[in-house]
């Protein structure tokens, strides 16, 4: 699937505000910098070079979809908390619910995993009344 081609935007353009959006929220969770790399999947290299020019970003397919995940995420968080520490802090927040199990949802995401983000996506949007695929 192409996101570029299915949503009629310049691949360009959704590379850049998507990237830049992740960005923004990742760090909001208090991601490192490797954490964020993990996440979405991009070199320490690109990382960089997207924060230092983003009208240099170039994301796959892939990454574009990790990124829509996030802000399923971060949208789901603000609808839940109305204080923008809760939402901002939820990630960073040990959670014992079984799959969980004492982890919080930063450490698990950080993994890579697509899986992983799917899961933890699944269960945020959950906490809204969400019915996440």
């Amino acid at each position: 699937m192409n996101l570029a081609k299915q949503t009629g935007y310049d691949p360009k353009a959704l590379s850049m505000a998507g990237f830049k959006a992740a960005d923004n929220i990742l760090s909001s969770w208090g991601c490192t910098a490797q954490q964020s790399q993990n996440i979405l999947k991009i070199s320490s290299t690109s990382y960089h070079k997207f924060k230092a020019n983003p009208e240099k970003t170039n994301l796959s397919d892939d990454q574009l979809e990790r990124v829509s995940y996030l802000l399923n995420m971060h949208q789901a968080l603000r609808i839940v908390f109305s204080n923008p520490a809760n939402v901002n802090g939820f990630m960073s927040m040990k959670n014992n619910n079984d799959y969980f199990a004492g982890r919080t949802p930063l450490e698990i995401i950080s993994s890579g995993k697509f899986g992983d983000l799917y899961e933890v996506g699944k269960r945020i949007d959950a906490l809204r009344g969400g019915l996440w695929g």
